[in-house]
């Protein structure tokens, strides 16, 4: 049987658009996130928009999930319309994720940053889901408004409110 596409191509991937920093960002991010690794890329050929021999795109993994980095120049930013979520199963781990990820960046509010590149992260704990699905409105508020004071989220400090 023929297949016009091949299965490999039919699936997601996120292009992430850096005026210059590509190979930076990739560098970055491959160094955090544990399974993450640099893949085969391309350079700017003759009679394109960039530098002659200069990083055009960069394919990467993070944690086996397939990512490009594109230098497509100064026209478009990153906001916090679009953002990538860590979902962590302890304490530990949003430390781990969101001290390296913030670092140059800027912290937001409840759970989000932003990085030295401009991307917006959510490092969240998985247990935020549970305690937010409460069968008691009460303790969901509760755990709610403690969220809205929080930068980095406390997975102890939520779990004191739900009570």
């Amino acid at each position: 049987m023929c297949r016009l596409y091949d299965v490999a191509m039919l699936a997601l991937s996120t292009c992430l658009w850096f005026d210059g920093q590509a190979d930076q960002a990739v560098a970055f991010y491959t160094s955090i996130f544990p399974n993450s690794k640099r893949e085969a890329g391309a350079d700017y050929g003759p009679d394109t928009p960039g530098e002659e021999g200069s990083t055009m795109v960069v394919n990467f993994e993070i944690d086996g999930r397939p990512f490009m980095a594109l230098n497509g120049g100064p026209q478009y930013h990153f906001n916090p319309a679009i953002s990538l979520v860590i979902n962590c199963e302890s304490q530990e781990e949003i430390d781990y994720y969101w001290d390296r990820l913030v670092d140059g960046g800027a912290p937001g509010q409840c759970g989000w940053l932003t990085d030295r590149f401009g991307l917006s992260w959510q490092i969240v704990p998985t247990r935020l889901g549970e305690l937010m699905s409460e069968s008691d409105p009460e303790a969901a508020n509760r755990v709610m408004q403690a969220l809205l004071k929080m930068a980095k989220l406390d997975i102890a400090d939520l779990e004191a409110a739900a009570r």
